[in-house]
């Protein structure tokens, strides 16, 4: 547990952050609340009785300040692209492990290209995409992968019964857009491709009771960014659901709400991970609700592993790289069902 440690939240009030408000409370750990809108940190502090620091991505004495005396960093301020590299600068000037909740792949792929070298040498630990995209999928392939060395292919598909983005993942995949035009982006031969013909659609047998749904293939996701960072594993495609793809498409679809105490959305969601070599399939399939909550436990349990050294490396490093990935989700037990088959 986190015996009274102090840890920075970026982007607290977002709908993530106070989720992992939450679960850091949860776990005994004390939030210190930061982010650019000190009107909004005002307010969460005032309900939360945790203090307060505001600091802006351009004023890196002010995430001095933020960070000062905490023991490690959690970024949930999107859009990534903008606050990754200058908070991951400010926890190398601390000298505290930094993770972050990116799902963006462009501000992943820059965290691992522009920090791995200065991380490794400074023994720091940095950590991007714990979250449901990009760990989840990370720590899924690494214990499917069991005792091989190298996979032909990693399949991750996703159904998810309904996509209700928040504002944030919104203006992430705006920001994205931006940056690739009208290509899109896959990971293969061992190395990145942009393409401008439309995704495939095709379908994907998931496991019973689901079975086989439409998805949209090469719908590219952190976890194309995380697997290849430390598999050896030349293909990797993700899938999404059609229904989904639909839901974060329309311009009209609302945010997520709450439907219990914890916050969590009516959402439920089913991955499933499949790695292949040499014609064998190898299986992991993790089932649970609401994609935004589980990212709390997602990213709280690696710092906890993080700040106990239960940990494998250092340096910029994803989920099933630094952790022993069969036993973190076994952890997550109160969060996922998870299935390792065979």
């Amino acid at each position: 547990m986190g015996s009274g440690q102090t840890v920075a939240v970026f982007g607290a009030y977002g709908h993530t952050g106070r989720f992992v408000v939450a679960e850091l409370v949860e776990r005994g750990f004390v939030p210190v609340l930061s982010g650019r809108d000190s009107e909004k940190l005002k307010a969460l502090s005032y309900e939360t009785g945790l203090e307060a620091r505001p600091a802006t991505v351009d004023d890196p004495d002010a995430l001095d300040r933020a960070l000062a005396g905490t023991a490690a960093v959690i970024n949930c301020a999107g859009p990534f692209a903008s606050t990754t590299g200058p908070v991951i600068e400010a926890a190398l000037r601390a000298g505290i492990p930094y993770l972050d909740v990116a799902a963006e792949l462009e501000a992943n792929i820059d965290t691992f290209a522009h920090f791995a070298d200065r991380a490794r040498e400074a023994g720091a630990v940095v950590v991007p995409a714990m979250a449901f995209f990009g760990g989840l999928g990370d720590l899924l392939a690494t214990a499917a992968m069991g005792d091989w060395s190298e996979a032909e292919e990693a399949h991750i598909a996703y159904a998810l019964s309904s996509w209700h983005p928040t504002a944030g993942t919104r203006l992430s995949g705006a920001v994205s857009r931006e940056r690739r035009g009208e290509r899109r982006m896959r990971y293969t031969g061992g190395q990145w491709e942009y393409r401008t013909d439309a995704a495939p659609t095709l379908s994907w047998p998931f496991p019973e009771p689901l079975g086989a749904r439409q998805v949209i293939g090469e719908f590219t996701m952190a976890d194309v960014v995380t697997v290849p960072s430390h598999l050896a594993i030349p293909e990797v495609t993700t899938y999404m659901t059609v229904e989904a793809v639909r839901d974060i498409a329309a311009p009209g679809t609302p945010e997520p709400s709450a439907t219990d105490d914890s916050g969590r959305s009516d959402q439920t969601f089913l991955v499933d991970v499949v790695v292949r070599s040499g014609g064998v399939d190898r299986r992991a399939v993790a089932r649970g609700q609401d994609i935004y909550a589980v990212t709390a436990p997602l990213v709280v349990e690696a710092l906890d592993r993080v700040l106990t050294g239960r940990t494998r490396t250092v340096g910029v490093a994803s989920a099933g790289e630094i952790f022993d990935a069969p036993d973190f989700l076994r952890a997550l037990s109160p969060h996922i069902t998870l299935e390792l088959l065979p």
